[in-house]
Protein backbone atom coordinates (compact mmCIF):
# COMPACT_ATOMS: atom_id res chain seq x y z
CA UNK A 1 0.00 0.00 0.00
CA UNK A 2 1.25 3.53 -1.36
CA UNK A 3 1.46 6.76 1.44
CA UNK A 4 -1.29 7.24 3.01
CA UNK A 5 -2.46 11.16 3.63
CA UNK A 6 -4.24 10.16 6.90
CA UNK A 7 -1.30 10.70 9.18
CA UNK A 8 -2.72 13.19 12.37
CA UNK A 9 0.86 14.32 12.41
CA UNK A 10 1.86 15.03 8.96
CA UNK A 11 -1.97 16.59 7.70
CA UNK A 12 -5.07 18.14 9.16
CA UNK A 13 -7.63 16.10 7.29
CA UNK A 14 -10.40 19.18 8.11
CA UNK A 15 -8.45 20.73 5.29
CA UNK A 16 -6.23 18.37 3.53
CA UNK A 17 -3.06 19.15 1.90
CA UNK A 18 -2.37 17.01 -1.14
CA UNK A 19 0.85 18.90 -1.75
CA UNK A 20 3.24 15.71 -0.39
CA UNK A 21 0.50 13.03 -1.78
CA UNK A 22 0.05 13.37 -5.10
CA UNK A 23 -0.61 9.22 -5.39
CA UNK A 24 -2.40 7.15 -2.71
CA UNK A 25 -3.78 3.52 -2.48
CA UNK A 26 -6.43 3.00 -0.61
CA UNK A 27 -7.54 -0.47 0.05
CA UNK A 28 -11.64 0.56 -1.36
CA UNK A 29 -10.18 0.78 -4.41
CA UNK A 30 -9.98 -2.65 -5.77
CA UNK A 31 -12.95 -3.22 -3.72
CA UNK A 32 -14.79 -0.54 -5.52
CA UNK A 33 -13.19 -0.60 -9.42
CA UNK A 34 -15.11 -4.24 -10.40
CA UNK A 35 -18.21 -3.02 -9.32
CA UNK A 36 -17.43 -0.37 -12.79
CA UNK A 37 -18.44 -1.34 -15.73
CA UNK A 38 -15.75 -0.52 -19.00
CA UNK A 39 -17.01 2.68 -21.05
CA UNK A 40 -19.33 4.44 -18.35
CA UNK A 41 -19.39 7.63 -17.35
CA UNK A 42 -18.77 8.40 -13.51
CA UNK A 43 -18.52 11.37 -11.14
CA UNK A 44 -16.18 11.15 -8.19
CA UNK A 45 -17.09 12.90 -5.14
CA UNK A 46 -14.06 14.09 -2.97
CA UNK A 47 -11.79 13.12 -5.38
CA UNK A 48 -8.79 14.16 -3.71
CA UNK A 49 -5.38 14.03 -5.42
CA UNK A 50 -7.77 11.68 -8.29
CA UNK A 51 -5.99 8.16 -7.83
CA UNK A 52 -8.78 6.10 -7.86
CA UNK A 53 -10.07 8.62 -11.24
CA UNK A 54 -6.96 8.15 -12.46
CA UNK A 55 -6.85 3.84 -11.75
CA UNK A 56 -10.63 3.86 -13.32
CA UNK A 57 -10.12 5.82 -16.57
CA UNK A 58 -6.94 3.40 -17.40
CA UNK A 59 -8.20 0.15 -16.18
CA UNK A 60 -12.11 0.59 -17.30
CA UNK A 61 -11.66 3.13 -20.03
CA UNK A 62 -14.56 4.98 -17.96
CA UNK A 63 -15.38 9.22 -18.90
CA UNK A 64 -14.71 10.21 -15.24
CA UNK A 65 -15.38 13.62 -14.07
CA UNK A 66 -14.51 14.76 -10.19
CA UNK A 67 -15.09 17.33 -7.74
CA UNK A 68 -13.00 18.18 -4.71
CA UNK A 69 -12.61 20.94 -2.08
CA UNK A 70 -9.08 20.88 -1.69
CA UNK A 71 -7.30 23.51 -4.07
CA UNK A 72 -4.10 21.50 -3.56
CA UNK A 73 -5.99 18.26 -4.85
CA UNK A 74 -7.57 19.95 -7.75
CA UNK A 75 -4.18 21.04 -9.00
CA UNK A 76 -2.84 17.87 -8.50
CA UNK A 77 -5.68 15.98 -10.36
CA UNK A 78 -5.39 18.70 -13.50
CA UNK A 79 -1.59 18.06 -13.59
CA UNK A 80 -2.71 14.38 -14.24
CA UNK A 81 -4.59 15.79 -16.77
CA UNK A 82 -7.96 14.91 -14.97
CA UNK A 83 -11.38 17.27 -15.88
CA UNK A 84 -11.76 17.99 -11.86
CA UNK A 85 -13.94 20.77 -10.56
CA UNK A 86 -13.26 22.81 -7.18
CA UNK A 87 -16.09 22.97 -5.51
CA UNK A 88 -18.72 21.41 -2.12
CA UNK A 89 -19.93 17.98 -2.66
CA UNK A 90 -22.98 18.35 -0.37
CA UNK A 91 -24.91 21.25 -2.65
CA UNK A 92 -26.32 21.66 -5.75
CA UNK A 93 -24.23 19.69 -8.54
CA UNK A 94 -23.45 21.56 -11.41
CA UNK A 95 -24.59 18.72 -13.56
CA UNK A 96 -27.99 17.97 -15.31
CA UNK A 97 -30.47 14.51 -14.40
CA UNK A 98 -29.06 11.11 -14.98
CA UNK A 99 -25.66 12.84 -16.56
CA UNK A 100 -23.57 9.56 -15.00
CA UNK A 101 -24.03 5.97 -15.18
CA UNK A 102 -22.13 6.27 -11.37
CA UNK A 103 -21.57 8.54 -8.95
CA UNK A 104 -18.92 7.56 -6.02
CA UNK A 105 -18.65 9.24 -2.88
CA UNK A 106 -15.55 7.03 -0.96
CA UNK A 107 -14.91 7.35 2.49
CA UNK A 108 -16.07 10.82 2.72
CA UNK A 109 -19.80 11.59 3.47
CA UNK A 110 -18.97 11.36 7.06
CA UNK A 111 -17.15 14.13 6.26
CA UNK A 112 -19.98 16.68 4.60
CA UNK A 113 -22.14 18.91 6.26
CA UNK A 114 -24.76 17.93 4.48
CA UNK A 115 -24.68 13.96 3.85
CA UNK A 116 -28.31 13.94 3.09
CA UNK A 117 -27.76 16.26 0.42
CA UNK A 118 -24.94 14.20 -1.12
CA UNK A 119 -27.05 11.45 -1.10
CA UNK A 120 -30.24 12.89 -2.91
CA UNK A 121 -27.68 14.86 -5.63
CA UNK A 122 -25.76 11.24 -6.23
CA UNK A 123 -29.27 9.74 -6.60
CA UNK A 124 -29.71 12.93 -9.11
CA UNK A 125 -27.08 12.94 -10.92
CA UNK A 126 -26.55 8.73 -11.52
CA UNK A 127 -28.10 6.04 -11.90
CA UNK A 128 -25.62 3.82 -9.70
CA UNK A 129 -24.42 4.83 -6.44
CA UNK A 130 -21.17 3.64 -4.31
CA UNK A 131 -20.76 4.97 -1.20
CA UNK A 132 -18.19 3.77 1.53
CA UNK A 133 -17.66 5.19 5.09
CA UNK A 134 -15.99 4.12 8.21
CA UNK A 135 -18.52 2.13 10.00
CA UNK A 136 -18.60 3.39 13.69
CA UNK A 137 -20.48 0.99 15.18
CA UNK A 138 -17.43 -1.46 14.93
CA UNK A 139 -17.02 -3.64 18.02
CA UNK A 140 -13.47 -1.91 18.99
CA UNK A 141 -15.20 1.42 18.91
CA UNK A 142 -18.14 0.12 21.06
CA UNK A 143 -15.85 -1.52 23.38
CA UNK A 144 -13.38 1.71 23.63
CA UNK A 145 -16.81 3.63 24.90
CA UNK A 146 -17.74 1.12 27.51
CA UNK A 147 -14.67 0.48 29.03
CA UNK A 148 -12.51 3.53 28.52
CA UNK A 149 -15.96 6.36 27.84
CA UNK A 150 -14.05 8.42 25.52
CA UNK A 151 -14.40 8.85 21.65
CA UNK A 152 -13.20 6.05 20.03
CA UNK A 153 -9.85 6.70 17.55
CA UNK A 154 -9.93 3.40 15.47
CA UNK A 155 -12.69 5.21 12.86
CA UNK A 156 -10.50 8.60 13.14
CA UNK A 157 -7.53 7.32 11.92
CA UNK A 158 -5.95 8.53 14.90
CA UNK A 159 -6.74 11.58 15.18
CA UNK A 160 -8.68 12.78 18.40
CA UNK A 161 -12.51 13.91 18.46
CA UNK A 162 -11.39 17.93 18.21
CA UNK A 163 -8.97 17.81 15.46
CA UNK A 164 -10.78 15.34 12.74
CA UNK A 165 -12.77 16.53 9.97
CA UNK A 166 -15.24 13.30 10.41
CA UNK A 167 -18.37 15.55 11.43
CA UNK A 168 -20.87 12.87 10.98
CA UNK A 169 -20.38 9.41 12.40
CA UNK A 170 -21.93 6.87 11.13
CA UNK A 171 -22.90 3.36 11.36
CA UNK A 172 -24.21 0.62 8.44
CA UNK A 173 -27.63 1.04 10.31
CA UNK A 174 -27.63 5.01 10.38
CA UNK A 175 -26.71 4.08 6.52
CA UNK A 176 -29.82 2.04 5.62
CA UNK A 177 -31.79 4.64 7.49
CA UNK A 178 -30.60 7.48 5.61
CA UNK A 179 -31.48 5.56 2.18
CA UNK A 180 -34.76 4.83 3.08
CA UNK A 181 -35.21 8.76 4.59
CA UNK A 182 -33.85 9.81 0.61
CA UNK A 183 -36.33 7.11 -1.06
CA UNK A 184 -35.89 6.11 -4.26
CA UNK A 185 -33.28 3.94 -4.13
CA UNK A 186 -32.35 0.39 -3.60
CA UNK A 187 -29.45 -1.20 -2.09
CA UNK A 188 -27.59 -3.64 -5.01
CA UNK A 189 -25.41 -4.90 -2.64
CA UNK A 190 -23.15 -4.43 0.67
CA UNK A 191 -20.01 -4.90 -0.10
CA UNK A 192 -17.37 -5.88 3.44
CA UNK A 193 -13.94 -5.73 3.92
CA UNK A 194 -13.11 -9.43 4.03
CA UNK A 195 -10.22 -11.00 5.73
CA UNK A 196 -7.65 -14.50 4.55
CA UNK A 197 -9.95 -16.00 7.88
CA UNK A 198 -12.89 -17.91 7.10
CA UNK A 199 -14.52 -17.57 10.62
CA UNK A 200 -13.85 -14.14 10.41
CA UNK A 201 -15.53 -13.51 7.28
CA UNK A 202 -18.76 -15.77 7.93
CA UNK A 203 -18.74 -13.43 11.22
CA UNK A 204 -18.20 -10.23 9.05
CA UNK A 205 -20.85 -11.39 6.34
CA UNK A 206 -23.49 -12.40 9.35
CA UNK A 207 -23.24 -8.73 11.42
CA UNK A 208 -21.54 -6.39 8.80
CA UNK A 209 -22.26 -3.51 11.16
CA UNK A 210 -20.31 -5.24 14.35
CA UNK A 211 -17.31 -6.68 12.60
CA UNK A 212 -17.18 -4.58 9.24
CA UNK A 213 -14.89 -1.83 9.60
CA UNK A 214 -15.36 0.32 6.06
CA UNK A 215 -18.85 -1.20 4.00
CA UNK A 216 -19.54 -0.47 0.50
CA UNK A 217 -22.71 0.24 -0.90
CA UNK A 218 -24.03 -0.65 -4.03
CA UNK A 219 -27.26 1.71 -4.90
CA UNK A 220 -29.41 2.10 -7.75
CA UNK A 221 -32.03 4.46 -8.07
CA UNK A 222 -35.09 3.11 -8.66
CA UNK A 223 -36.41 4.82 -11.82
CA UNK A 224 -40.15 3.52 -10.97
CA UNK A 225 -40.22 6.74 -8.38
CA UNK A 226 -41.20 10.19 -10.09
CA UNK A 227 -39.12 12.44 -9.69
Amino acid sequence: MGTSIDQPDRNDNRNYDYSAFPIEERPEYTRIIPYIQPQTSILDLGCGNGSLLQKLIREKNVAGVGMEISETGVQICRQKGLHVMQGFIDEPLPFPDNTFDYAICNVTIQMVRYPEILLSEMKRVARFQIVSFPNFAFYKNRTEMLLKGRMPKKMLFGYSWYNTGHIHQLSITDFRELVQTIGGLRIVYLDVDETHNRIKNRLIRLFPNLFCVVPIFILEKNNHEDH
